[in-house]
């Protein structure tokens, strides 16, 4: 098959959800179209609002094909989340929220049925977070619609079926912490059995299979004269791992900062993991298990700008010296329900009379010291590559390097979630890189983290 010159890469994150073509020779982006990601609140519980994502999705594809123009397509999307279908290919049930939390009783059925950490590698999470737990759930609250359900896929390949017609299932999403496959085998758990859904469960592809091409009417829809292969896609957090795997040796690890900041231990083993803070394996593109850890990050950001108002690089690196003399911090956790600290909530400590500033300058070292956290709970080694957002956070960045006395590089532009979709098909990406060079008081910065430590205990 023909090396494709431009791809379009649907990425559909939690937050928001775009369309964008990418040069295939250069991995530049061309063009791209932009929407949020909306939560319909019910009935029957909180789910994605599937039609008016595809709409958005047709329409962008339309757009796009007009000019630039492209002849692949690739998918990316968030995790913890599969799709229902029904024996016309219709939705079964809504695709659920992860972030919906199940009645106590269902819960604590399902916590009989899932299968021992050391089997799946994928920790006991709040909400959804197990898609597991989801199927679970909808079986359970409603079995005449679930009776309905002929075929499961993983999110990103249901709208790769949207186009081709073809059902698939795929190992990043299904090693995502689902409870549903054995990453250190490469196969289904037993929950699957026990959920009775193996026969569901439509086959498991590579990521970098084309499924097929656009189906003829959808293709006349969006306006392409030709056939346009449509590639299985890939879990978000994979695809951002992608382009690192490519050409460099481990050990090393990958901080992929979006909504969540996941920590990759690329040449680890998973024999020291623990479930109880966080940390799991995910599952490479080509299937392979890696060391995996991770908190919210992205959205405690959000968070924090919402209370403090937009991040000044300039003026929280000033304060931060009156930060590390004043020992002002904040403690775990601003987003619930995940991370190497469960349970605990977050306070400010010694900022009775911190400016914002410092109070941003407290926050950056707060999200360094999760990350470094994170690094050692899955035993990472080697140089750090940080990617997305807090790849453009100076302070964070600088701490982090301090923290952890090794090699932080700050991966710049666009080389998370769609170029790494874009790799399925052969996209060349340049992802140039800056070290870090440190804070340069890391006396001060590991007396800080000591006391930090000391203030967060785990309950």
């Amino acid at each position: 098959m023909k090396k494709p010159e431009r791809i379009a890469v649907l990425d559909i994150g939690k937050t928001n959800a775009k369309v964008l073509v990418l040069d295939c020779a250069t991995g530049e982006e061309l063009d791209v179209r932009r929407r949020p990601n909306t939560v319909i609140a019910g009935p029957p519980y909180p789910h994605y609002n599937i039609e008016g994502l595809w709409d958005f999705l047709c329409a962008a594809l339309r757009e796009l094909n007009t000019a630039p123009g492209f002849d692949a397509i690739s998918i990316t999307t968030h995790g913890a989340s599969g799709v229902l279908l029904d024996e016309a290919g219709g939705l079964a049930l809504p695709v659920l929220d992860y972030e919906y939390e199940y009645p106590e009783e269902i819960r604590s059925a399902y916590a009989v049925l899932r299968p021992p950490f050391a089997e799946t590698f994928s920790p006991a999470l709040s909400g959804g977070l197990n898609l597991g737990a989801q199927i679970h759930f909808q079986k359970a609250a409603y079995p005449a619609a679930f009776v309905r359900v002929q075929t499961i896929l993983t999110y990103p390949q249901y709208w790769a079926y949207r186009l081709t017609g073809v059902a698939a299932n795929e190992a990043t999403s299904l090693g995502c912490h689902t409870d549903l496959w054995q990453p250190g085998e490469g196969t289904f758990s037993s929950l699957v059995d026990r959920l009775g859904i193996r026969d569901r469960m439509a086959p498991v592809r590579s990521a970098f299979d084309v499924l097929g091409p656009v189906l003829p009417g959808l293709a006349s829809e969006l306006g392409l004269t030709k056939p346009v292969p449509v590639y299985c896609g890939i879990h978000d957090s994979n695809a951002s791992l992608l382009p690192h795997l490519v050409g460099r040796e481990a050990p090393f690890a990958v901080v992929s900062s979006g909504t969540w900041a996941i920590h990759f231990a690329v040449g680890g083993d998973l024999q020291h993991l623990d479930p109880a803070r966080d940390t799991l394996a995910n599952v490479d593109a080509y299937g392979r298990a890696v060391p995996s850890s991770r908190f919210m990050g992205g959205r405690e950001f959000e968070l924090l700008t919402a209370q403090l108002g937009v991040l000044d690089q300039d003026k929280a690196e000033a304060a931060l010296p009156a930060v590390l003399d004043r020992h002002i911090m904040l403690t775990p956790n601003m987003a619930a329900g995940s991370g190497p600290y469960p349970g605990l909530k977050a306070q400010w400590v010694g900022a009775e009379t911190a400016t914002d500033a410092e109070q941003w300058a407290a926050a950056c070292l707060y999200l360094a010291l999760m990350t470094e956290t994170c690094l050692a709970l899955i035993g990472a080694k080697g140089p750090v590559l940080v990617e997305g957002p807090f790849a453009a956070n100076r302070v964070y960045l600088d701490c982090l390097q301090a923290l952890l006395g090794r090699p932080v590089r700050a991966v710049s532009g666009s080389t998370g979630t769609s170029q790494g979709a874009g790799l399925l098909a052969g996209v060349t990406l340049a992802s140039p890189s800056r070290d870090v060079s440190g804070y340069p008081a890391k006396q001060a910065i590991d007396a800080y983290a000591a006391r930090w430590r000391a203030v967060v205990t785990l309950p």
